[in-house]
Order: structure tokens, then C-alpha cells, then sequence
């Protein structure tokens, strides 16, 4: 197993970098907040807006950052991402009935239906994954995009047949729009996500040897059935508890285990911490500049992050770097 060299300096690295983000995150706006002396209109402005929507954006960033880093190592495949298994096809269907309806995002209806959806389509796929000798990746990865599929053109059919005016709210939040976002989603999906990060990192040794193989897992004492069923599990957790607070942000469980590989090892237990801060940061600045960029309108973070993240995916593979 290669190690990570100067990991540590890497963590820290990232880990100040991140607050250094989360703050310019939650001061830009039409100008920097003086924090000696803001009045009582910009103190709500930071308090009810600016505070919450960094949290959000940093906790999903992270549970993608690390769900794609699990995902791409159960199944030993580069292009494994949170999304890739239909999570968030059954997410965002089941909350795209719930925008269409009439529900607001400010009460906790959609992030809940939103959340029962990508558990429900997680438990689909893991039903359908299994094969005679438990859970299999070719038959999961194979279920997951098959029902993907099918729950996309389902939310398509939805989308198409609708004259509501929820169906810019429901585009917006499948494009990973944060506007909309306050402090009643954090405490369910901070909860969470610390639980499929947890459950994760308590099976790093077994995510390391799937990365191996399942022969060389087996030689090392693990149950590769087991231990992939106990990390989609956690992968499976924190994408949907991520989709549920914020909507569907794309490549960035994608590109931020590449990267993190790239520069730290493959090391899950190096590897899963510094991808949740990669991809929180990562989140946190295409939040500030979706919300900057093209003021007064506010452009979704998903759609600068996939922005952001596809060229960079894109000189990776040209270059030979991603693995």
C-alpha cells in the first residue's frame, strides 16, 4: 500500500486553506463584512444567510469528497462517483414532487422526502447487487445505473408534463443552488454525515485491501461482501443526507479523490479526511463565486463546481494522473 509523504503538511495545508475559504465565503458579498463594525441589518445578513450557507456547502462538499473516494474504491473504478449508483436520481425525484407541490424549502418537508428517496433507491440497489455470493460490484454498479436511469427519465416525465411555477424551484435545487439554505438543515445532516464518516473510517483497512482486489482481500482476513456492503452504507449515507440539505452538485466526488490520490497517497485513512476537506472547500468557493460572479444573479454552486472541476478532470486524464 503506497503511503502518503508529508500528509500531514498536506492536512494542514488544506485544512487552513478551508477556513480561508469558508471566511471569504461568508464575507463576500457587495462588500467585505467589518466584523467591528457591522450594523444590526448586515449582523442578520451573517447570521441567517451567509454562516449557514458556508456550513451547508462545506458539510456536502464533504460527504461527495469522501463518498466518491469510498465508491471509487469498492469498486476499483476511477469514474465511480456519489452519483453514479442512482442515490441522487431517487433524491432528487422524491423532492421534486414535494418543490412541485407547492412545499417550501424552508421547512424541512424536502430535504426529508428528499432523503427517503436516496436511502430508498440505495436499499433498491444493494437488493439488486446482490449476487450469489453477497454483495457484488459489477452487479451493484450495474443496478445502480440502471435504476439511475430509470428514475431520470421518471423525473424528466415529471418535469416535462408540469405548468408549476415549482418547476424553476425544483431546476435550481437539482442544479445544487444554495440560496435557499438555513440552520434547521444542518443539525439531521451534520449527524449524518459524521455517521457514514465514521462508519467509513472504521473500515479503512478493508476499503484499503477491496482496492487490492477481493483475492488479496480475502488472504488479508477480510470479507469483501461485508466490508462493501458496510462502506456503501456510509457512502450511501452521506450522499443522501448532502443531496437532501443543498440538491444535486456534480464532480466534485468525481475529481477530489484524484486529486487527493494525486498529491497524499491511497491511504484511506489519509485519503477519506482529506478528501471531506478538499470537497468542502471546493463547494464553499463556487458557492462565493456563483454568488459574486454575476451579481445581482446568483449562479447554483453545482453548476460552477462542475465548471470548475470538469477542465481540471480533464487535464488530469491528459496528463496520465488520475488512477
Amino acid at each position: 500500500m503506497k503511503r502518503a509523504d508529508g500528509s500531514s503538511f498536506i492536512i494542514a495545508a488544506l485544512c487552513v486553506l478551508s477556513l480561508c475559504i469558508i471566511v471569504v465565503s461568508v464575507a463576500s458579498g457587495q462588500r467585505l463584512l467589518n466584523p467591528f463594525s457591522m450594523d444590526s441589518q448586515t449582523c442578520r445578513t451573517l447570521l441567517a444567510i451567509r454562516l449557514p450557507r458556508a456550513a451547508v456547502a462545506l458539510l456536502m462538499g464533504g460527504a461527495l469528497g469522501a463518498s466518491g473516494a469510498i465508491l471509487q474504491g469498492i469498486f476499483r473504478n476511477p469514474l465511480a462517483d456519489p452519483y453514479i449508483l442512482g442515490i441522487s436520481s431517487g433524491a432528487a425525484l422524491a423532492a421534486s414532487f414535494g418543490l412541485m407541490s407547492g412545499i417550501s424549502l424552508f421547512t424541512s418537508s424536502v430535504p426529508i422526502l428528499a432523503f427517503i428517496g436516496a436511502i430508498a433507491t440505495g436499499a433498491a440497489v444493494v437488493i439488486l447487487g446482490h449476487g450469489w455470493n453477497g454483495l457484488q460490484p459489477e452487479r451493484l454498479l450495474l443496478a445502480g445505473v440502471g435504476i439511475g436511469f430509470f428514475l431520470s427519465a421518471l423525473l424528466m416525465l415529471v418535469m416535462s408534463i408540469s405548468v408549476d411555477d415549482g418547476l424553476k424551484r425544483a431546476i435550481l435545487w437539482m442544479s445544487g443552488d444554495l440560496s435557499m439554505v438555513d440552520w434547521e438543515l444542518l443539525p439531521a445532516g451534520l449527524i449524518l454525515i459524521l455517521s457514514g464518516l465514521g462508519l467509513a473510517l472504521t473500515r479503512r483497512r478493508g476499503l484499503n485491501a477491496l482496492t487490492l482486489g477481493d483475492d488479496i482481500a480475502y488472504s488479508l482476513g477480510f470479507n469483501p461482501a461485508r466490508e462493501r456492503l458496510f462502506l456503501f452504507i456510509a457512502a450511501s449515507l452521506m450522499t443522501a443526507a448532502s443531496v437532501a440539505m443543498g440538491g444535486v452538485v456534480g464532480f466534485i466526488g468525481l475529481v477530489v479523490p484524484h486529486v487527493v490520490r494525486r498529491h497524499a497517497g491511497s491511504d484511506a485513512a489519509v485519503v477519506l479526511p482529506l478528501s471531506v476537506v478538499a470537497g468542502g472547500t471546493l463547494l464553499c468557493l463556487a458557492d462565493a463565486i456563483g454568488r459574486t460572479v454575476a451579481t445581482p444573479l446568483e449562479l447554483p454552486a453545482g453548476v460552477i463546481a462542475a465548471l470548475i472541476g470538469s477542465p481540471y478532470f480533464i487535464f488530469l486524464l491528459g496528463q496520465g494522473k488520475t488512477h
